[in-house]
């Protein structure tokens, strides 16, 4: 058994009742949907189309957000329904950066993840969804599509169907007939917010204020003039009619009718828990690869990249749980975990770091051999997971394209060993001197910010896989970011420490612009994908 629902665009007129039965069934709050209606016209006047197109959770056979959930409060009943459970989730919003059709919103009521469950409560008493039950013009069909006499299935294996977003291989469960592409791919049209009915467009609750401002700009690099305009004007009043017909399936597509934007998801709290990750396993990992090629740890050394490892750590959980909803509920990930989530893993990962790192300190002050080299080992292997967990996090985001770079761990990577070394140059002024010690942190500077800088050029010149990456990496090298981006990650962050060091200038005073760099490129990093609307 598998239940999926047909959407037929040749009979839904845009009433809205699926939205309004919806909101009345789940009590849904103002400002939040579980479904609605999109609305996009195409052409110009009086050369124009109408189409409606309802959006919702598509149920996928390979849901992201089931994946990346790290307390399985999303899960996939055995009859292939998508649900959630509200005592479980931790407001993390990893679900929501996940899935690439935006279906997921926080309750305001709640601060919990919620969606469309295909009315599960309805269907274990044998009632279809409310939405199919109120639609007027049987537009929305449900059932099971194994049921080789059901008629989704008939409707799925005779009519010309599509799927939004085939490309994500989440397999959706939701299936358009007569759908178009002007409607149901985000990159096509731009969101303005000026449309009718748009005073939510800020949000409610979570969304509209303390995760990060809404910007009024474009949220994408579109044009704001398609070609198909002018080719539309000047075509004769004799051509053909197909010929206008297909001319003005072209002709600027422009939305008149969405839903509220959900903002930055994901805002400082996240690039700040970035940021000091990286200076806590970075001082470690610089420590132990020292160690290991041969340069002289002296205790003052070793335990200045303790305290600043455990320091900084300690401020990432505090990040880390202040970026939650459900703040109350953060051990849940240790407690409950879903192990194929990376926020689990990352979560394991820093509690055994820090496990590490508190061994080592022990072991040094009972003089025990035997702790002090397990803490050694667990700080470096796990200092490096730490490391870079954060990238293998983000690929599971599926609906954010840019964070899909295979580059990315090498990115954070190399912030680690830029942090971590800036972090123990500075420290390094209040203890004593050690010449070879500061001799291998200048080295690991250096080279790790020529290796960064290959790196950002690598990450934004490369030819991306799909069009919202590109609109991203446009986005930061021309667009909203780039001024950010060229003065504080170009400018402050890599060429002025280069430029100190070449000089003959002490290393302290090239640490402090590239650590502002570091902070300057997570925020952007960060930020930039989550402009991109995915409705």
């Amino acid at each position: 058994m598998k239940y999926g629902f047909v959407i037929d665009n040749r009979k839904c007129i845009g009433c809205h009742a699926c939205t309004v039965a919806c909101k009345s069934e789940h009590d849904v709050p103002v400002g939040v949907n579980r479904t609605f209606v999109k609305q996009t016209e195409k052409g110009v006047y009086p050369n124009t189309k109408r189409l409606f197109s309802v959006m919702r959770c598509n149920h996928c056979t390979e849901a992201p957000c089931v994946e990346i959930c790290p307390v399985e409060c999303l899960h996939i009943r055995p009859d292939g329904i998508v649900d959630f459970n509200t005592d479980r989730c931790i407001g993390c919003k990893s679900c929501m950066q996940a899935c690439p059709y935006d279906a997921l919103y926080i309750d305001p009521d709640s601060n919990t993840a919620a969606k469309c469950n295909y009315c599960a409560h309805r269907i274990d008493i044998g009632l279809e969804p409310a939405c199919v039950n109120v639609c007027p013009e049987h537009a929305i069909i449900s059932g099971d599509m194994d049921n080789q006499e059901s008629e989704i299935s008939q409707l799925i294996s005779r009519e010309n169907v599509m799927v939004r977003k085939p490309e994500k291989g989440t397999m959706p469960n939701v299936f358009y007939i007569n759908g178009d592409e002007v409607s149901l791919t985000p990159g096509t049209t731009e969101r303005t917010n000026e449309y009718i009915w748009s005073s939510q467009s800020k949000g409610v609750g979570h969304f509209s204020g303390h995760s990060g401002p809404l910007s009024g700009r474009s949220n994408s690099m579109q044009d704001a003039q398609p070609a198909g305009d002018q080719i539309l004007l000047e075509t004769s009043d004799t051509a053909p009619k197909r010929s206008m017909t297909v001319l003005m399936e072209k002709a600027h597509p422009r939305r008149v009718y969405d839903s509220p934007d959900k903002g930055v998801l994901w805002g400082w709290e996240v690039s700040g828990y970035i940021f000091t990750k990286a200076i806590a396993a970075g001082v470690a990992m610089v420590l132990c690869l020292g160690g290991l090629l041969g340069y002289e740890l002296r205790d003052t050394t070793t335990w200045l990249s303790l305290a600043l490892g455990l320091g900084f750590l300690i401020i990432t959980g505090v990040l880390l749980v202040m970026d939650l909803d459900r703040p109350d509920r953060f051990l849940y990930v240790l407690l409950r975990p879903q192990w194929n989530s990376w926020l689990v893993r990352g979560g394991y990962a820093i509690t055994i770091f820090g496990a590490s790192l508190v061994l080592w300190g022990t072991g040094m002050l009972l003089d025990l051999s035997i702790l002090s080299s397990i803490g050694f080992w667990g700080s470096a292997i796990f200092g490096l997971l730490v490391a870079i967990y954060t990238a293998f996090l983000f690929s599971q985001a599926k609906g954010r394209d840019f964070w899909q770079s295979p580059t990315l761990s090498l990115h954070m990577l190399v912030h680690s060993f830029i942090a971590g070394s800036s972090a123990l140059i500075i420290g390094g002024w209040f203890i004593e001197d050690n010449m070879q010690w500061s001799h291998w942190l200048g080295h690991v500077f250096f080279w790790s910010i020529m290796v960064n800088l290959v790196v950002l050029i690598v990450e934004l010149s490369m030819t991306h896989p799909t069009e919202d990456a590109n609109t991203t990496a446009l986005m930061i090298v021309k667009g909203m970011y780039s001024r950010l981006f060229w003065i504080g990650t170009v400018i402050i962050g890599n060429l002025l420490p280069l430029t100190i060091i070449l000089v003959g200038q002490s290393l302290f005073f090239a640490t402090v612009p590239a650590l502002i760099g570091i902070w300057i490129t997570e925020k952007i990093w960060v930020e930039a994908p989550q402009r991109l609307s995915l409705t």
